[in-house]
């Protein structure tokens, strides 16, 4: 127990260093440009509290809960030998995790000329059916970079026949996907099937199931977009609330907490109830790593609760009366460059971001740093945002920027190590979760209206584009790696290797 709180205070500490800097831009903002009332800057500072304690409580929760269950999970369905049980058991977890994220059923309700739950579970079988195709893509050690080119060609083959008032939905549908509740639990069963296989390349096939789950959604939704003939419907603002006095801020948040404690519940149950079964049948842990699971889970789900109230009451509201403001301004261009700055920022207190450079310093042995990881990931999603709010300020087409974009990614896959571009594809699903979906949205649909543009065409996208850079800028971080490493081994040749060399990467 003492070794949980000690745990914790490091998560805390490590959560309150990722949203400090975003609070701070928000305030700055407040103060200059973009005044807000009071009592909504007040809920703004609940909301960052809430914020801090919930990531803490979600990446202690994540540790000690859904890396285990995903990591047993996957290491049993392999071991059957069974490749029908694989694909079962992988579409039948694509499609309920899937389901379970709060952020798809936010989408949902912006999505025009669908009805929501069509919308939701034709997303969430995109996901079980690309999630059989990670899986057995690292069975049969099938190349992970042709599989996705082959895949985001027939995306943007598709996105010729879609209305523009649909296509940025469809688009963000991949990266609203691949939220906390997605991408722990996916990870961790990839890295259970690559422990079964003893051969080199094992641990880096571990990677790049979030990148496959994240195209699964896009082509559903197109092909929906295609079905549907979509392209009605109205936005609908973010509400802004009143706050006159500490008691109504109060109620505000403990109003909503329902809401979030039966949607987290929802989510965790069909994932607790998917471990009960494989407990019973095929993994028989032991007591104590069974008390382990569910003491995580119960952290998860306090974490996730804490974290999705802060962000939707708190952050939500200030990111659209912030845009709004700043959109109806005569030099309404400034907000491309806040817009990247946020963007830098932003990323960092993404719960999944966390998950994802633990699980990259472990397979890797340290051999990519947490630092570098980190960086190359804001640097991608600082440049994303800014295009995003250039879209906004400009009118200018989604794909404009998404197909050279992604011709862009396409070709560093033949430079990049294939390790690195597993990585940057997995990047670009979990860079954009909760925080892009509930504060840089509203900020974009803000501005937008601010702006007098068109907020489903123009405000959409945004998810999207924070998708995207980063499979560019940790490919170029690995293509970066392999030439210093080159230049490592030429030194190696031609005198003896220094002991500060040592840590130098390989591959």
């Amino acid at each position: 127990m003492k070794q949980n709180r000690t745990i914790l205070t490091e998560k805390l500490k490590e959560s309150l260093s990722s949203v400090l800097p975003v609070t701070g831009i928000v305030f700055l903002l407040c103060f200059s440009v973009s005044p807000v009332p009071n009592g909504l800057l007040m809920g703004f500072v609940l909301g960052a509290l809430m914020l801090i304690l919930g990531m803490g409580l979600f990446t202690l929760g994540t540790d000690m809960a859904m890396t285990p269950i995903g990591t047993h999970v996957g290491s049993a369905v392999t071991k059957s030998r069974s490749i029908w049980l694989v694909v079962l058991v992988s579409f039948l977890v694509g499609i309920f995790i899937t389901m379970s994220e709060p952020d798809l059923q936010v989408l949902a309700e912006q999505v025009p000329g669908i009805p929501n739950m069509t919308l939701i579970v034709a997303v969430a079988v995109g996901v079980g059916v690309f999630l059989v195709v990670a899986m057995l893509r690292m069975l049969f050690r099938i190349k992970l970079s042709y599989l996705l080119i082959g895949v985001y060609a027939l995306v943007f083959l598709l996105a010729q026949f879609v209305p523009r008032e649909f296509l940025s939905v469809a688009f963000d549908s991949g990266g609203v996907t691949t939220g906390p509740m997605t991408v722990p639990f996916i990870m961790a069963l990839g890295v259970g099937v690559a422990a079964i296989r003893s051969d080199s390349d094992a641990e880096n096939d571990s990677f790049g199931l979030v990148a496959l789950c994240s195209v699964g959604p896009i082509l559903a939704v197109l092909i929906l977009g295609i079905a549907y003939r979509a392209g009605t419907g109205e936005y609908i603002p973010v509400a802004i609330p009143e706050i006159s006095d500490s008691k109504e801020l109060s109620q505000m948040f403990l109003s909503s907490l329902p809401k979030y404690i039966k949607e987290v519940g929802i989510a965790l149950c069909p994932i607790l109830a998917f471990f009960l079964l494989f407990q019973f049948t095929r993994l028989h842990l032991k007591k104590g790593e069974l008390i382990k699971i569910c003491v995580g889970l119960a952290y998860t789900y306090a974490g996730l609760v804490l974290f999705l109230t802060g962000v939707n009451v708190g952050f939500m509201p200030v990111g659209n009366y912030i845009g709004e403001l700043i959109g109806s301004l005569p030099y309404n261009w400034i907000i491309i460059p806040i817009g990247m700055v946020i963007g830098y920022f932003i990323v960092a207190a993404e719960p999944a971001v966390h998950v994802l450079n633990r699980q990259v310093f472990t397979i890797t042995a340290g051999a990519i740093p947490k630092k570098a990881l980190s960086t190359s990931l804001s640097i991608g999603v600082s440049v994303s945002v800014g295009l995003a709010m250039l879209r906004i300020v400009t009118g200018l087409p989604i794909l404009y920027l998404l197909i050279p974009g992604y011709l862009a990614a396409a070709v560093l896959t033949f430079f990049s190590p294939p390790l690195f571009t597993a990585i940057a594809f997995d990047s670009g699903g979990v860079a954009s979760g909760p925080m892009t979906a509930t504060f840089l949205l509203p900020l974009a649909m803000g501005t937008c209206s601010g702006v007098g543009g068109n907020v489903v065409v123009d405000a959409f996208g945004v998810v999207a584009m924070v998708a995207m850079t980063p499979l560019i800028a940790i490919q170029v971080l690995g293509v970066y790696y392999k030439q210093k490493s080159k230049e490592a081994e030429e030194t190696d040749a031609v005198s003896p290797s220094d002991p500060e060399d040592d840590d130098i990467i390989t591959f």
